[in-house]
């Protein structure tokens, strides 16, 4: 069974930085791509980035040059390092995964079959 747990959310001030982490279990490879995502209040939840199992990265504008996704497979986590934090960027994040045929599997415009619960991050001014 999969599972997806993050961590690291937290209260930032306008400009600092914070890494999030997404732990997974239950990949018997590391065949698996993974998004994040966060959800403002009222709004529905919008892509941010992913990352595939090659390591290749794609970023929505909102966020490209700020965020970066990284993943250490020895450790089955994967990151979410963000700068220059912004009060726009408060939110809830959430980490999605789902497994791939290969390393090179794309994760743009990608679907996801797993999800984890989400941590807040408040960026305040």
């Amino acid at each position: 069974q999969v599972q997806l747990v993050e961590s690291g959310g937290d209260l930032v001030p306008v400009g600092g930085s914070l890494r999030l982490a997404c732990a997974t279990s239950g990949f018997t490879s590391n065949k698996y791509r993974v998004g994040w995502f966060r959800q403002f209040p009222g709004r529905e939840r919008e892509w941010v980035g992913c990352i595939n199992g090659a390591g290749t990265t794609h970023y929505s504008d909102s966020v490209k040059g700020r965020f970066t996704i990284s993943r250490d497979d020895a450790r089955k986590t994967v990151y979410l390092s963000m700068n220059s934090l912004k009060p726009e960027d408060t939110a809830v994040y959430y980490c999605a995964a789902r497994a791939t045929l290969s390393f090179r599997e794309t994760c743009a415009a990608a679907t996801y079959a797993y999800w984890g619960q989400g941590t807040p991050v408040t960026v305040s001014s």
